[in-house]
């Protein structure tokens, strides 16, 4: 396992993250206490430190499976990222969403699920549209100096607020979002218009959540294994079809599995990417972290990209056009050495 410094700071973080979200059997599916503490301690023998998750995955069932591994092992050796917003009552109107008080409620609530004094990162789960955003950087910033959080990060959230908020904390002196947290893979590749590369100019992390579509980019729908998937889903459409089939013959190539292929091309983007890899069986983790060795050619990712390639849409698109090129650089663009 190689190590990788999460966004703009000094934190080093393995370049695998282990999603926790099916830790507990809430919900009739998931890994029981026993099976959850095989795969951290699979994770953690390669080298893996990063864990991902939330205060609502399986209604804090995860946190506390977490809370009661690390408890027994060092825990300054684990970087735990949780996350707030989301309910955990609905008896509260200030029981979920971004607010302060939700915010200082939550992370309390969290630190004693996880049986600790601070949580390593956290992130912001789902923008709300109604919090100010400095609202939200000044609490996370009082947090960190009180020591119970170290890093700020932020997930699914629109490009344009994150882009503020980052300024403003800069201008403020307060903690910047470090890791940005979204959907993304090859059947889900929009966060390329505006997300990624405003992660890439704030010097943000990447950490992909469904880096596997649900599944989908192992070949499972293929061979008929639907699971919980709803019909009409995109991850079972014509075209996520046909992207699987093309990531199943460079796979086939190369000699690995499909999943490791879609694994390796998240982290083989010209930005900083650490995808989640979410496991509830000791097996499926096992094959994941076969992904660390497994290297795609350039002509396979050209392959891989062209496939599965998204309208970028404007201004993206538009900036691409050769008219505008010749305007815009006075014909020297391909001249000119791009960052």
């Amino acid at each position: 396992m190689k190590y990788k410094l999460l966004g703009r700071s000094g934190l080093k973080v393995s370049e695998l993250c282990l999603g926790t979200m099916g830790f507990g059997t809430e919900n009739g599916w998931g890994a029981d206490a026993a099976t959850s503490f095989k795969i951290i301690e699979a994770f953690a023998e390669t080298g893996g430190n990063f864990l991902d998750t939330a205060n609502i995955y399986k209604l804090g069932t995860s946190e506390k499976i977490i809370g009661e591994f690390v408890n027994t092992r060092d825990r300054d050796y684990f970087v735990i990222a949780t996350k707030y917003t989301l309910l955990d009552n609905n008896t509260n109107p200030n029981a979920s969403g971004n607010n302060r008080k939700n915010m200082m409620r939550s992370v309390e609530e969290s630190l004693k699920r996880l049986q600790t004094d601070f949580i390593d990162v956290l992130y912001l789960h789902i923008w709300d549209d109604l919090t100010p955003i400095d609202e939200v950087l000044r609490g996370l910033d009082d947090l960190i100096k009180q020591g119970k959080v170290n890093y700020a990060a932020i997930s699914d959230t629109p490009a344009w607020i994150v882009s503020k908020g980052n300024t403003l904390a800069e201008l403020m002196g307060w903690n910047q979002f470090i890791a940005l947290q979204v959907e993304y893979s090859l059947l889900q590749r929009t966060p390329e218009r505006e997300l990624l590369p405003m992660a890439k100019h704030f010097g943000m992390t990447v950490t992909p959540w469904a880096p596997l579509a649900g599944g989908a980019l192992t070949g499972k729908y293929l061979r008929g294994d639907f699971g919980r998937i709803k019909e009409g889903s995109n991850r079972l459409n014509e075209n996520s079809q046909r992207i699987t089939k093309e990531l199943i013959a460079v796979a086939e190539k190369l000699g690995v599995e499909a999943s490791q292929v879609a694994l390796k091309w998240t982290m083989q983007q010209p930005l900083s990417v650490i995808p989640i890899v979410g496991a509830t069986k000791l097996s499926q983790l096992e094959q994941n972290l076969k992904t660390i060795d497994v290297i795609i050619p350039g002509e396979d990712m050209q392959r891989l990209d062209e496939i599965s390639a998204i309208d970028m849409g404007f201004p993206m698109k538009f900036f691409k056009e050769d008219a505008v090129r010749l305007n815009t650089y006075g014909g020297f663009y391909d001249r000119i050495e791009k960052r």
